[in-house]
């Protein structure tokens, strides 16, 4: 069987030309009309690994979009980010509702010498899977649109000094809005968001009661995020917002739950405890177990006695 080509697109120029459109006017930024975008496909799918950001309104989507190996339906108006060196994977499907929305591209070298160019990867909805967009109400996809709208007539004026630093801003805008309707949809999607949550204690139980700890350690936040079927960024980011604790933390919780079990209701030594945890060394459990608890794992032990 052939294997599928993933092409790899270093410029806007590039892309512009990938997928059927004009030359950009700006070679380091661009925003694009997405009912205008006409892919060259192969067998009606198309991958690519970009090197710039990307940030997308949509709506009507005839097609999957697919990171990795999920695969995701667009039915409502959404917003995705892409960064550099991710891939990205489209199947087109015929239809006669024509896809609409706005597509906005920065090169990397359009932030450089700026704040943005390091603040950018600040935001983690860049690290976000694709199953993971942000829901959008109309009031929010108009604001949205109208900071995109300005970007957009700035590169079209005369360019003169004050516009990187005028285009800048209203890309950090369109992002500090986008972090502000992510916490909006974290909240408001309570069921499937608290679903998770539900979901993340099965896999902790499951995890803390098998040989794993033994034979692999802790599990690690990729493992978790795996297990759940979502991305480290957006975990971390629905934790955050849910409980105000990272993943790493309700990890470390539910081992001191399991390590407080053992040391109050078993009589096996510190270090056999500490072992049967994933620690090869004791040490490095009695440091970790005091700084949750403020507790040596002796101490614990001795306030049951």
């Amino acid at each position: 069987m052939k294997n599928k080509t993933i092409h790899k697109i270093n410029s806007i120029s590039e892309f512009h030309q990938l997928s059927g459109l004009p030359k950009p006017e700006h070679p380091l930024i661009s925003l694009v009309d997405y009912n205008q975008v006409n892919y060259t496909t192969e067998n009606n799918e198309i991958s690519w690994i970009q090197n710039f950001y990307s940030i997308g309104l949509k709506r009507n989507i005839n097609g999957k979009f697919k990171y990795g190996q999920q695969k995701y339906d667009f039915d409502e108006g959404l917003m995705s980010f892409v960064s550099p060196g991710q891939i990205v994977n489209i199947t087109v499907e015929k239809s006669d509702i024509k896809p609409s929305g706005i597509l906005l591209f920065i090169h990397p070298d359009f932030l450089w010498n700026t704040p943005l160019a390091t603040n950018i990867k600040q935001y983690d909805f860049f690290g976000y899977s694709v199953n993971e967009a942000l829901f959008m109400s109309e009031k929010e996809e108009s604001i949205i649109i109208g900071v995109m709208k300005s970007i957009q007539q700035e590169y079209h004026s005369n360019i003169d000094k004050f516009s990187q630093n005028i285009i800048i801003a209203q890309i950090e805008l369109i992002l500090n809005y986008c972090e502000r309707f992510y916490q909006r949809q974290f909240i408001t999607r309570k069921i499937s968001n608290h679903e998770i949550l539900a979901r993340l204690e099965v896999v902790l139980n499951n995890y803390f009661n098998s040989d794993n700890l033994i034979s692999k350690g802790l599990p690690s936040v990729q493992y978790i995020a795996d297990e759940l079927h979502v991305s480290t960024s957006y975990l971390g980011s629905l934790l955050k917002a849910l409980t105000g604790q990272s993943t790493q933390h309700h990890i470390h919780e539910k081992l001191i739950e399991k390590a407080k079990e053992k040391l109050s209701t078993t009589n096996l030594s510190i270090s056999e405890i500490a072992y049967a945890l994933g620690f090869e060394h004791s040490q490095s459990f009695s440091k970790l177990f005091k700084s949750k608890t403020n507790f040596s794992p002796l101490e614990f032990r001795q306030s049951f006695n």
